[in-house]
């Protein structure tokens, strides 16, 4: 069973695309709000029905139902509002983590944790340090998320298909997120055969701050968000092997100890099978240590 912990908007949205990509037999939405995990699930059952999907989806404000599941996804929290940056939401949601996760260790012991809730990283690094998991059994959406959207516009600025564009987002899931023009590629060709630097440098930017402009026009980021977390629960469950960047423990790799920010792994039926360590430049390194910088800052206001 997949348990998805928040029936927001984001959350029934992870529960459709898993259902509709055949993750589980079973997957169950958790919310303390009465009804709305319950009605959330009958609308997706409705629409599994006419297409023939047998995969059952329940909803339920027990926590004791996610007894046995073996993975799950927490995007328990408040919402970032138009205006509001992630940190915002740091000790709203550090608290809503911190007890979503006293229940997993409860009821789902051996499961793994995909931690969703904004800030991500920090709010991964307490799920990792309030759960006392291995590391490779917590690990946070937020690169994937980012990189769909780098995606994005490289095929709108290259006119490509989507299918033929790679690319790769790391560090934090933030203002300091760093988008890697130099390791993404049409079809296996780099980006600046393609690109002048002066426009690769505006995608940048545009990654970076396309998810504000979502959150000015309709109030919240769903559909994509909702898909990155399938991805990676895909790759858990089926053991592709997927290199990911997700929030996960750093513990001396890219020089970094004791913090959680996304590196590019390996996804598999373990967990993060490997982190891939980047020969990353100066001017990315110097990026990539300001998102750590700024994740350091934040978790050593938390009390865990």
């Amino acid at each position: 069973m997949i348990t998805i912990i928040g029936s927001g908007k984001v959350g029934g949205d992870a529960a459709l695309f898993s259902a509709l990509k055949r993750l589980d037999d079973q997957i169950l939405l958790l919310d303390v709000v009465d009804g709305l995990p319950q009605g959330e699930a009958m609308d997706i059952n409705h629409m599994l029905s006419e297409q023939g999907n047998d995969v059952d989806v329940t909803g339920s404000n027990n926590f004791a139902d996610m007894q046995g599941s073996k993975i799950v996804v927490v995007v328990a929290g408040s919402g970032r509002k138009p205006g509001m940056t992630r940190m915002d939401l740091l000790k709203i949601n550090a608290n809503v983590v911190k007890s979503v996760v006293e229940n997993i260790k409860k009821y789902a012991n051996d499961s793994m944790i995909i931690p969703v809730t904004n800030p991500l990283d920090p709010m991964a690094y307490v799920t990792y340090k309030a759960s006392g998991f291995e590391k490779n059994r917590v690990f946070g959406m937020g690169g994937m998320l980012d990189l769909s959207r780098f995606r994005q516009f490289i095929h709108e600025a290259t006119g490509h298909s989507r299918d033929s564009i790679r690319a790769l987002v790391i560090g934090e899931h933030g203002e300091n997120m760093l988008p890697l023009p130099r390791f993404s590629s049409v079809s296996g060709i780099p980006l600046s055969s393609f690109l002048t630097q002066e426009k690769l440098d505006e995608l940048v930017q545009n990654t970076k701050h396309v998810a504000a402009k979502v959150i000015e026009l309709k109030g919240a980021t769903v559909h994509a968000p909702g898909n990155a977390i399938s991805a990676i629960v895909e790759s858990v469950v089926r053991d592709r092997k997927q290199v990911i960047p997700v929030a996960t423990y750093l513990d001396g790799e890219y020089g970094h100890s004791d913090v959680t920010i996304g590196v590019p792994a390996i996804i598999g039926k373990n967990g993060v099978e490997k982190i891939i360590e980047l020969d990353l430049n100066d001017k990315e390194k110097q990026a990539f240590d300001a998102g750590v910088k700024s994740v350091k800052d934040a978790i050593s206001g938390i009390e865990i």
